[in-house]
């Protein structure tokens, strides 16, 4: 392209894939979505992550790499001033880069200048209260089944107040009115990390009532054998104790997060709009997209973990509409692949050779129908060494002791201890097969034709030995490939 497009980033945090009309959800509720796929875009039903947790899928969605690339496997450990990220680049490349939401992505000591022209902070501050983490009288006395369930329901709007006006809402309304006073000079990026759909589920109306109960989807059942499943998974279930929710409980949790979706949907339809009403869509390459996804009562569980892999967790949205002038086959593609290749989505696009060696695909051919396919498999990875203790995540406010009262205290609590449940790991994902390699226990093996859900481990299937086979020989490829990244510029001897 001779112009460089606008570039908008929405990126809505723990959405999992299965939570939009078109994938064949009939609770839910994503119109904007949905439309955009018929008539613009093209939505990917087999996209992943490379870590199921916030910042190290952050790390690698930004740079082209995979975590185990330069160690980027916790919550504390972020891109560093020498690292590539994609901002910085555009930044670089002459963009203005407005910022606004959540970090999880560089420290926040080394600040945002190099990063962004506008970190934004808006004028009008969400009211204490609207932050759930925070202000948690929702859970309930520590005794209750409510206390770990992350579940606060229907949210209760202020006086006057058209949204429950959070974090969120600040930062769409302030990237509107940056769309309107868009600088003439040069072209715009707007990154929208946002919070939602992210627990605690809670959300106001009209979204809280927007979900039709009875159109579901049956939740993955928790097992009645955790034997050859994850210990993680297991311990988080015991110590969240959700085990008495009836059906109906587990409906308006999961009702709500539908919900949370259902208004991120309006949210990105209000920013697509404001591009429209300024003349900048058809300028405008749109990337939506989530960073991992969420349990949401799968297994009996809430929340999300660190090296587990379920499709639930590991399969995220992804949803591009490119600029007018670049072919585009709106669809939804069967195409496999990671969010590594958007940042290389974006190079191609704009022409930029990288300075740094990554992983990452370009999406265009797939964008315009040229090729259905890229990638064989798919690879998401988590967990730690006995001896990292770095990687424990003693910086939580969950980590707090013997005393049980953070939100995450289930799962971070054995992230503190040296048994098998932090165990590092990593997922080899085909269209048909998922082959778990745990170092400190049970490996995993699923049927995904037969059994989708991820719930009878064929790890010592004689039946199933050759498959084994060929994801491990895939996966000892996939580090061969990846397990480093030579840096662009040498160095003189001397």
């Amino acid at each position: 392209m001779k112009k460089k497009p606008h570039i908008l980033i929405f990126n809505p945090d723990q959405w999992r894939s299965d939570v939009m009309g078109h994938m064949g959800n009939p609770a839910a509720v994503t119109p904007f979505l949905d439309q955009m796929v018929k008539t613009d875009g093209v939505s990917f039903r087999n996209a992943f992550c490379q870590n199921t947790v916030c910042t190290p899928s952050r790390c690698s969605f930004m740079s082209g790499w995979y975590p185990h690339v330069r160690g980027h496997r916790t919550m504390y450990h972020m891109m560093q001033p020498e690292e590539p990220v994609l901002l910085k680049t555009l930044k670089e490349e002459g963009y203005y880069v407005w910022w606004g939401g959540k970090n999880d992505l560089v420290p926040a000591e080394n600040g945002f200048e190099s990063y962004c022209d506008v970190k934004y902070q808006p004028a009008r501050i969400p009211r204490r209260e609207t932050n759930l983490h925070a202000h948690d009288s929702w859970r309930g006395a520590p005794e209750e089944d409510n206390y770990f369930s992350f579940y606060a329901g229907k949210l209760e709007k202020g006086e006057e107040e058209e949204a429950y006006y959070d974090g969120d809402w600040a930062n769409v309304l302030g990237a509107i009115d940056m769309i309107r006073n868009a600088p003439s000079d040069k072209p715009l990026c707007i990154y929208l990390p946002l919070l939602y759909p992210h627990p605690p589920y809670g959300v106001e109306e009209p979204y809280f009532s927007m979900i039709d109960r009875d159109k579901l989807p049956q939740r993955v059942p928790a097992p009645q054998d955790w034997s050859t499943k994850p210990s993680l998974m297991k311990g988080i279930y015991e110590q969240q104790a959700l085990q008495g929710w009836t059906e109906e409980r587990w409906d308006e949790l999961r009702a709500t997060y539908y919900g949370m979706c259902a208004r991120v949907d309006k949210q990105f339809a209000m920013v697509m709009d404001a591009l429209k009403e300024a003349g900048m869509y058809d300028d405008t390459a749109a990337f939506f997209f989530s960073d991992h996804g969420d349990y949401t009562g799968d297994f009996g569980l809430v929340e999300k973990t660190q090296n587990t892999f379920e499709d639930c967790l590991s399969r995220v949205p992804f949803v591009i509409k490119p600029p007018k002038g670049i072919s585009v086959q709106p669809r939804v593609s069967e195409a496999m692949v990671e969010l590594i290749d958007f940042p290389a989505t974006v190079e191609a696009l704009l022409g930029i050779k990288p300075k740094h060696s990554h992983f990452g695909k370009s999406l265009l051919p797939v964008l315009a129908g040229d090729v259905d396919e890229q990638r064989d498999a798919v690879f998401c990875e988590g967990g730690r060494l006995h001896g990292e203790e770095q990687c424990m995540e003693r910086e939580s406010t969950s980590a707090n002791g013997s005393s049980a009262t953070g939100l995450y205290w289930p799962r971070i609590q054995w992230q503190l201890q040296e048994g098998p449940e932090h165990t590092k790991a990593v997922m080899c994902r085909t269209k048909e097969y998922k082959y778990v390699r745990r170092f400190y226990e049970l490996d995993e093996l699923y049927d995904l034709i037969n059994d989708p859900g991820e719930t009878v481990n064929r790890i010592d299937d004689p039946g199933m030995a050759g498959v084994l086979a060929e994801l491990k020989e895939r996966l000892l490829t996939f580090y061969q490939e990846t397990c480093d990244a030579v840096p662009h510029v040498t160095n003189k001897r001397g």
